[in-house]
């Protein structure tokens, strides 16, 4: 059984979108991350991770998306 969230989705969803359109903007990019996350009591590394997570799922990072990797998973281990 996971362990349970320390942050709910709806933070998650508002925290990476907040970084993702600071980093479209050349002035506010540099510490978004930093910034964004003291601004609404996150963990600094834990919107890293959630930003890399939704940039990989998009597309936009040159790694496996989670949906895929959790199909991968399953098939490796026997399961659904």
């Amino acid at each position: 059984m996971p362990a349970p969230r320390k942050y709910s989705d709806e933070l998650r969803e508002r925290a990476t979108r907040l970084v993702v359109e600071a980093r479209r903007s050349i002035a506010s990019s540099v510490g978004a991350i930093w910034r964004i996350a003291d601004q609404l009591g996150v963990c600094p590394e834990a919107l890293r991770g959630w930003v890399k997570k939704a940039e990989t799922d998009a597309g936009q990072r040159a790694c496996t998306a989670s949906g895929d990797a959790d199909r991968v998973a399953a098939l490796e281990t026997g399961g659904p």
